[in-house]
């Protein structure tokens, strides 16, 4: 067995697809429309879905925006410099949340980036 996605819903599609792909650099894998059911999946990651885990987004048609509730945490991306990596975050018009630095109790550097709809990832140095 194997984790294959991660969905989340968003509330503009496209905008979601410029961060992901844009901002952080995945690739849109695969993208359907589903008329019958009024949504799309779109499907995004850095690698193969047969051998990467990826994001699935999906985008319902009539929706625009959703209570993100509070059980949620995050979405981790490893990175090898994590200070680089959130400086081209910001240049390319992504937003950080929580600068580098170690986390707390530990010693692992991390940072957060929030995508357009308000969901967190986690950047983790060295991974």
């Amino acid at each position: 067995m194997r984790i294959l996605h991660t969905m989340i819903r968003v509330g503009d599609l496209e905008r979601s697809l410029q961060f992901y792909t844009e901002v952080l650099g995945m690739s849109l894998l695969r993208r359907q429309d589903y008329p019958d059911g009024k949504f799309t999946l779109a499907f995004v990651g850095y690698g193969d879905e047969s051998d990467e885990a990826v994001i699935e987004l999906t985008y319902n048609w009539d929706v625009n925006q959703y209570d993100l509730g509070n059980a949620f945490g995050h979405i981790a991306i490893g990175v090898e410099d994590i200070n680089n990596t959130c400086a081209e975050i910001k240049r390319r018009g992504g937003k950080v949340v929580r600068e580098p630095g170690p986390m707390k109790h530990g010693t692992t550097v991390i940072a957060f980036v929030e995508d357009p709809d308000g969901y967190k990832l986690e950047l983790i140095e060295g991974r």
